[in-house]
């Protein structure tokens, strides 16, 4: 049986250890991926964990 690939907005901010304010605006200003269908957000956890050290490098590398 295959596990559940999409992540919710609450199992997104548990996994990255940050609050949905924190979520939110990393989608809107920052472009991290997720899928807004309807009201709820999906997050593939793979793309996250991606983008997050993508994030982290970026960030190192302007200081």
């Amino acid at each position: 049986m295959q596990t559940e690939k999409w992540l919710s907005m609450k199992d997104i901010c548990k996994h990255l250890g940050v609050s949905r304010d924190t979520v939110i605006k990393w989608v809107n200003e920052k472009d991290m991926p997720g899928t807004h269908i309807g009201r709820l957000w999906k997050f593939d956890p793979d793309e996250v964990d991606e983008w997050m050290k993508a994030y982290r490098q970026k960030q190192h590398e302007e200081k």
